[in-house]
């Protein structure tokens, strides 16, 4: 309980690692996780350190292992993990590593790089297939149209005659191609306006999309064949294919080449296939092996970089053989630290053992608290509002309890807080299989699952305010039965309030927690907001005073007694004059207060508004100011007494311990500014060397002011 209820002691160490052993007594430290190194190098920079080299290296290793992660996305392959944590090797393996590495980048962008040539051809004879079929049906429909069936008849419906000298007519020439579907209605419009409409343009869709060799995309395109006449258009075409990136291809006039080509072009078709296929399971053979040792990998890799990050913050000394670190470790630990560095030693094979001195320092230092499984959460909750000084108090442990408990306080509902503690049941019970599964490293999950005790606890607390709330999926259930007898609880006007003057209520209240007759009650809010609210004051106020009372222990714990009579005191009194008293107001009118009371009953807000505005009223003749009458003998005098000591809290809190400190502050300063005076003067009888034998064993903090007494002291002389 004593490093749970505080942090951990810590010492400042200075560590003396031999080089050759250097390595491995960090490895070591490293899996104990019981050390935190100071930077002895803070004015050197990254680039400029010892061992900055090694952390190159193992960035570039890093780089590499992404880079086959990434591949085994893409395959869907997973990475096998099988729970353990390998130490981190040698360093002397590093070249086995970066070997390994380098080796299974170069396989696979080789592999990688031969796939999409591959790819690539694939999808062009792809194209050229589909070519050759569309530009058939194109023929074949130009057989059959009376406007294509003569090779003299012009593109804009005019016959070509030949010359009067007896030339052949023009011939129409052609081109084929592909081009990405959403590139086509310009790709049309581009080519009207730039030829006049002196071509003739046909175009098809591809049934099937083309599987894009770079990026992997599955693209929608479309074949298209142009006819035109003369070199010129020609040249014009080709442009502007060229601009829109669309492929053309060689297509033969005749029906016999198209159809010899069409069954050479269907050959290499399923021989690209039989080598795709192959390369991508050798591909595939290659990234399942990768993924055997991936996970392993990327810890050692990480393990090494770490190490030399590390010992970037070390010192060399003068003969370059040794390392000297300052470090800060849990005084309870320090028989672990010695034996993980004896462990490093031995493992190195170095001769010269390591040596860890403890040091002495003034300097504060960092806060450690132990945590488990059970308790991280609660004590990251903490963190996150703030990380206590050092010895001081841990808030952690009192969370365990208060915080479920206040979130069950509003939330306050059986069923659904039976929900969450199933919830947190299955995650603890399947803690194992879903750490396995990576499961607790996804963003959304990953919070459920580390605070899985904490949302354990929340489901109890809530189950438990919920049967005091008498809300089972925000109804009630009648167990113990009412202590109202409402035969017709509506009438014409609806549901209505009840009242326990009536002879409708017992006179015993129900067993435990809520009468479930109030879920029908048209005065349910107001009595059970009322109820709720002073709840929540009681809880609220134990709570602050909960804290004042953790800060004396700290308060006696550091010895500090002025906190004592500055803080704690003024800060105790000023709860309880003002909030104890509230509370012992609310718990005496839910005790003495009876229902033949309730009319003329105090009102809590209004009285305590009164007690601080010093506004007491009495009865008048007819009796009609019964809610601000003082209800108990001595009520005046009692509030006044206790608004008067509040009010003197606050001067006492906010400003005794600073005229304090001050004074403290002010009485030092004037006692150094009065020892030089009576050092000179002692000084001044003396001969010159007893004056400089007094000035060297002078506090060094005062040497400006001696130097200016002295002169001061001369110019009298």
């Amino acid at each position: 309980m004593g490093s749970l209820y505080r942090s951990e002691e810590m010492t400042l160490c200075q560590l003396f690692l031999q080089s050759e052993a250097a390595y491995a007594c960090v490895s070591e430290l490293g899996e104990l996780g019981l050390v935190q190194f100071r930077d002895l190098n803070p004015d050197v920079s990254a680039f400029q350190r010892k061992f900055v080299n090694e952390v190159r290296r193992c960035d570039e290793m890093e780089r590499k292992l992404r880079f086959l992660e990434k591949e085994l996305e893409k395959d869907n392959i997973p990475q096998l993990d099988t729970g353990d944590l390998p130490e981190a090797p040698a360093p002397r393996e590093m070249i086995d590593l970066e070997a390994t590495f380098e080796k299974l980048e170069n396989e696979m962008k080789e592999v990688n790089s031969n796939a999409e040539a591959l790819k690539r051809n694939y999808l062009e004879l792809t194209e050229l297939k589909h070519i050759l079929r569309k530009t058939q049906g194109f023929f074949e429909e130009a057989m059959t149209d009376p406007n294509m069936a003569e090779e003299t008849v012009g593109l804009l419906g005019e016959e070509v005659r030949a010359p009067t000298t007896g030339q052949q007519p023009l011939r129409l020439g052609f081109v084929a191609g592909v081009i990405v579907r959403e590139r086509m209605p310009a790709f049309e419009r581009m080519l009207w306006r730039a030829c006049r409409g002196n071509v003739f343009l046909k175009q098809a869709n591809m049934d099937v999309p083309l599987e894009d060799p770079v990026t992997g995309d599955q693209v929608h395109k479309s074949v298209f064949i142009i006819f035109f006449q003369g070199d010129q258009l020609k040249t014009r075409v080709k442009k502007i294919c060229e601009g829109f990136r669309a492929t053309l291809y060689p297509c033969p006039e005749t029906p016999a080449e198209r159809r010899e080509m069409a069954i050479g072009v269907m050959t290499r078709i399923e021989d690209l296939n039989t080598v795709l296929q192959q390369t991508r399971d050798h591909r595939h053979r290659v990234l399942v092996a990768a993924a055997k040792n991936m996970r392993s990998w990327l810890i050692k890799v990480r393990k090494i970089k770490a190490i030399y990050m590390t010992l970037n913050l070390f010192n060399l000394d003068v003969t370059q053989k040794c390392l000297i670190a300052e470090c800060w470790c849990p005084v309870a630990d320090l028989d672990r630290i010695q034996l993980g560095l004896r462990r490093g030693t031995e493992a190195s094979g170095s001769s010269v053992p390591s040596i860890l001195n403890r040091m002495a320092t003034r300097e504060s230092p960092p806060t450690y608290n132990r945590t488990n499984k059970f308790t991280s959460g609660f004590q990251s909750i903490v963190d996150a509002y703030g990380v206590a000084v050092y010895r001081e108090v841990n808030p952690a442990p009192f969370t365990i309890i208060t915080f479920p408990f206040l979130f069950a306080v509003m939330f306050g509902d059986f069923g659904h807080g039976l929900i969450m503690l199933c919830f947190a049941i299955w995650m603890i019970l399947r803690e194992r299989q879903l750490i396995a599964k990576k499961a607790h490293e996804d963003e959304m999950f990953g919070m459920f699952f580390s605070g899985r005790y904490m949302i354990m606890l929340m489901g109890i607390f809530s189950m438990y305010t919920g049967f005091v709330y008498n809300d089972f999926f925000s109804k009630s259930v009648n167990v113990f039965g009412s202590g109202w007898t409402v035969n017709d609880f509506t009438n014409s006007t609806g549901t209505r309030a009840l009242d326990p003057n009536t002879t409708e209520w017992s006179g015993s209240p129900y067993w435990y927690g809520m009468d479930p007759v109030w879920q029908m009650s048209l005065n349910k809010i107001s009595f059970l907001n009322t109820f709720k609210m002073k709840t929540s004051v009681i809880l609220g106020i134990i709570h602050m005073f909960s804290g004042v009372i953790l800060s004396l222990s700290n308060h006696r714990y550091f010895g500090n007694t002025l906190n004592i009579f500055c803080e704690f005191i003024p800060q105790v009194l000023f709860l309880s004059a003002i909030f104890l008293y509230l509370v012992c107001i609310i718990m005496a009118k839910w005790i003495y207060i009876t229902p033949a009371d309730s009319a003329c009953a105090p009102s809590l807000l209004i009285g305590l508004i009164n007690m601080v505005m010093f506004k007491y009223q009495k009865l008048d003749k007819n009796k009609t100011l019964c809610a601000v009458v003082p209800w108990y003998p001595g009520q005046q005098g009692l509030e006044s007494f206790l608004v008067i000591l509040a009010g003197l809290c606050i001067p006492w809190h906010l400003c005794l311990k600073p005229i304090l400190l001050y004074m403290k502050h002010k009485g030092k300063f004037d006692q150094k500014r009065r020892a030089p005076v009576t050092h000179v003067a002692r000084t001044v009888a003396n001969d010159t060397d007893d004056d400089e034998a007094a000035l060297i064993h002078h506090d060094e903090s005062d040497a400006p002011l001696l130097e200016n007494h002295t002169t001061e002291e001369e110019k009298v002389t």
